[in-house]
């Protein structure tokens, strides 16, 4: 054999970077490698690079063609345009390095052969540490080997001198390690068969896969042990490291040759105590006779010089040690198979006792995971033993609820037709008081819970919300089957429980078609229940809020009728008289006909006629200068501190004022209109919004307004024998009937919600049936006797008979009849 002298050194470029091989998928999906070997870098240098395949086919149209179809300038430009979408890839993996304060370069080459490119920048470049791909991430499973092919390519085909580690959705596969040699020989890499020279005092590492490398073990061990040149036999350290080298070829010639056979021989004697190689003394007895012929050759030659005669001698000689090599050259073999025996079998061992250490460790996961089990098998015995307990408990309890409860029911029941009894005996009392004055027939007023109100107002629910003032906010509710509004006290006011007690006081004694009427009341949560009105305030109507249509001239003569009618009610009211005292046009509210209702009634105060109201015991926002109350207030009050009932009439006339001009109540709207009647040019104050006023009527309006506004208390009208006089001719005259009456009798027809579906006539008794409608009692139950069970009204099936008394309806029934009798 012919012996390979060693080559000069391979420097490794660039030491310190970290190589990154990148593919062309793009940058989301080799971000995940790319980010791993970052956080592996330890800080050093990044080189990112790249393998690029030039396009062998150009799109056109839709279609493919390959390059033989294409003429070259085609194929050129559409591998420039790959090119620089390569090269765009490449700078955005060096922006994501650079984000992360890591130092990176690029590096590309154009191969057909992405793996074999590869292979040659490692050769290149001189590579000493590589990080890529080990398949793709959607194929990533916890034991998985290398799947791509360009990664096996490389791992067989790249230099030892080469760290490389193989990533998968970024996570470590494998890694081929360095090979360490201590001094320079030929060495032949068992992955991909080829010879690769080192210089003396490279070290190269072997490969291993998913494993980690004993860095204390790699190279102190290597470096103190010298291995024979002539030996295959490994005596490499713990560091795992297998067959380093294999045995050079012999020299032919030299005693070069025999001083490396001696060394050899020394080393196989020295390893003859390896339990492994039981027969490697007949290889070294067969190396010694190998080396005594070598040692014959010089004697030989010079005998065969002395002379012919020791020919044969020579001959035999030479044939001994060809003889020698030959058994040399088989026993090397014998050894090479031996050694790859036991290679084998300390892989297979190793294996044995990795497997052996993984079963005993599941075996004490699963001991631990069985006494945790069966604690919790005894504490739950122990749970289900105590619940088993309670149930038993719970079901005792039960059964004495459930006879409680049965009791209750009796007793319900009792109590039920106790007060169908009492209804009845109030109801007989009813129709014998029903032409009595409103002072004193009785009032149906009940108080609502807490809950009631939550569950109507939808626990006052902002989208319900109708109105604001000073006082509180009104909400639109639904409460026991009846539309309504509840007024919601603010904060300030909770804390006078005096003006609440006085609104409820006062309301629930009142009965007036033009006041607003109070159902019920919450005390806890300082809420007032009134009946529903539709068409909110005169202040809104006559500013047309949210486009609504105007107030025509005879439907505000009605109002300002009703308003007095209201006034007198409350002025004449006995034993003793009611001011207001908050009059505006926020307080007049107008229902679905336009009928006027006077509400606001938490600062009204009983007083005579000729009894004036100090302001010392008035509320402190009698005063206040702001919000829309100043411009009705007497004025004689912010001098003197006093209200009288003449206050409410101050208030009446700005009302009057705004219903003929439809202006807001500002301060100069009195010298405005004076001024107007006193110049003739009255009729252009009117609201043309009204319709064509009746210009006498209208100007006798005016007049009479101006009289209610004079600064002087004793000189204002009196609404019953002046104001009303005036307006009660103009509303027969000109407004809608039975709207308001002082001094005449008579009965109107019922509204048809008062009216019983089934009879037709005016309920006494309602109550609410299944399908959502109003009977009278007795009328439904006759309905049913005759073996109905469908709704009168919409046919259909009802879910059950059970009834419910409307006590709204019937309140407003009731309502219906005092009005119908109502005489001041």
């Amino acid at each position: 054999m012919d012996v390979v002298s060693p080559p000069p050194p391979i420097t490794c470029v660039m030491k310190n970077t970290l190589y990154v091989a990148v593919g062309s998928e793009g940058v989301k999906q080799n971000k995940p490698l790319l980010l791993w070997a970052l956080k592996y870098s330890g800080g050093r240098k990044i080189c990112i690079m790249h393998v690029h395949r030039p396009a062998n086919t150009v799109p056109i149209m839709g279609t493919k063609f390959p390059a033989s179809r294409t003429n070259e300038r085609e194929l050129r430009a559409y591998q420039a345009i790959q090119r620089q979408k390569m090269l765009e890839i490449l700078d955005e993996y060096r922006q994501i390095c650079c984000r992360r304060g890591v130092q990176a370069e690029t590096l590309f080459a154009e191969v057909n052969s992405v793996e074999e490119g590869i292979v040659a920048l490692i050769l290149q470049h001189g590579i000493s540490e590589l990080v890529m791909g080990a398949a793709a991430d959607k194929r990533y499973s916890k034991k998985m080997g290398l799947k791509s092919k360009k990664a096996t390519y490389v791992r067989q085909n790249a230099p030892l001198s080469c760290h490389i580690q193989f990533i998968c959705r970024g996570s470590l596969i494998e890694t081929r390690f360095l090979l360490v040699l201590a001094f320079g020989e030929r060495i032949v890499d068992r992955a991909d068969h080829r010879t690769d020279v080192c210089s003396p005092g490279w070290t190269t590492q072997s490969s291993t896969s998913r494993g980690n490398f004993d860095a204390e073990g790699s190279s102190s061990d290597w470096n103190s042990e010298r291995y024979a040149a002539a030996s295959r036999y490994s005596t490499c350290s713990s560091s795992g490291v297998r067959d380093l080298g294999r045995i050079p070829s012999l020299r032919s010639e030299g005693r070069h040759v025999r001083s490396e056979i001696n060394e050899a021989i020394s080393q196989y004697s020295e390893n003859l105590h390896h339990p492994s190689a039981p027969h490697l003394a007949d290889g070294i007895s067969d190396y010694s006779h190998f080396a005594q012929s070598e040692e014959s050759r010089p004697d030989a030659e010079n005998a065969r010089l002395e002379g012919f005669p020791a020919g044969e001698r020579l001959a035999k000689a030479e044939k001994v040690a060809i003889e020698a090599m030959r058994r040399a050259q088989a026993w090397e073999s014998l050894h090479g198979e031996e050694v790859k025996q036991r290679k084998d079998t300390e892989e297979a061992l190793a294996r044995e006792k990795e497997e052996h250490k993984n079963v005993n460790k599941r075996l004490n996961v699963a001991l631990e995971d069985i006494r945790i089990a069966s604690d919790k098998i005894s504490s739950l015995e122990s749970q289900i033993a105590e619940s088993d307990s309670m149930i038993k408990g719970w079901e005792l309890r039960m059964a004495s609820v459930l006879d409680l409860l049965q009791t209750y029911r009796k007793e319900r029941e009792e109590v039920e037709e106790k007060c169908d009894k009492a209804l009845k005996e109030a109801e007989e009392l009813r129709r014998k008081k029903e032409k009595a004055t409103s002072a004193e027939t009785p009032q149906f007023f009940y108080e609502v819970s807490f809950l009631e109100i939550e569950e109507a107002t939808r626990h006052f629910d902002p989208s319900l919300r109708i109105g604001e003032g000073r006082h509180g906010t009104i909400y639109k509710a639904l409460l026991r089957q009846t539309v309504v509004a509840i007024k919601k006290l603010h904060q300030n006011k909770v804390q006078d429980p005096l003006g609440y007690q006085l609104e409820v006081d006062t309301l629930s004694t009142l009965k007036h078609p033009n006041l607003v009427k109070l159902i019920g009341s919450c005390e806890e949560a300082q809420a007032f229940v009134y009946e529903y009105v539709p068409n909110g305030t005169l202040e809104d109507r006559l500013r047309c809020k949210d486009n609504t249509p105007p107030l025509s001239w005879q439907t505000r003569i009605c109002i300002a009728t009703e308003l007095c009618s209201a006034l007198v009610f409350l002025h004449s009211s006995k034993p003793v008289g009611i001011l207001h005292g908050d009059l505006s046009s926020a307080k007049v509210l107008l229902d679905a006909n336009f009928v006027s209702k006077l509400c606001g009634f938490g600062n009204c105060y009983r007083i005579t006629p000729d009894r004036i109201l100090n302001d010392n015991i008035t509320p402190s926002w009698r005063t206040e200068p702001e919000g829309t109350t100043l411009p009705y207030l007497d004025p004689e009050f912010l001098h003197t501190g006093e209200l009288t009932l003449n206050s409410d009439t101050y208030s009446f006339g700005i009302i009057l004022l705004q219903l003929l001009t439809g202006e807001p109540p500002a301060l100069g709207i009195k010298r405005k209109v004076k001024c107007g009647l006193d110049a003739g040019e009255f009729q252009s104050l009117l609201d043309p919004l009204a319709g064509d006023w009746p210009f006498e009527q209208a100007k006798e309006l005016a007049q009479l307004a101006l009289r209610c506004c004079e600064m002087c208390r004793e000189t204002r009208p009196d609404f019953k024998s002046e104001v009303w006089t005036v307006l009660e001719p103009m509303r027969d005259l000109y407004g809608r009937s039975g709207s308001s009456q002082l001094g005449s009798e008579g009965h109107s027809e019922p509204p048809s919600y008062l009216l019983c579906p089934i009879s037709q006539e005016v309920m006494k008794d309602p109550h609410v049936a299944a399908d959502g409608f109003s009977y009278e009692a007795q009328n439904l139950r006759d309905w049913f006797e005759r073996g109905h069970d469908t709704s009168p009204m919409t046919n259909l099936k009802l879910e059950h008979r059970n009834l419910v008394r409307n006590h709204a309806l019937r309140s407003a029934m009731q309502e219906w009849r005092l009005k119908s009798v109502y005489t001041v």
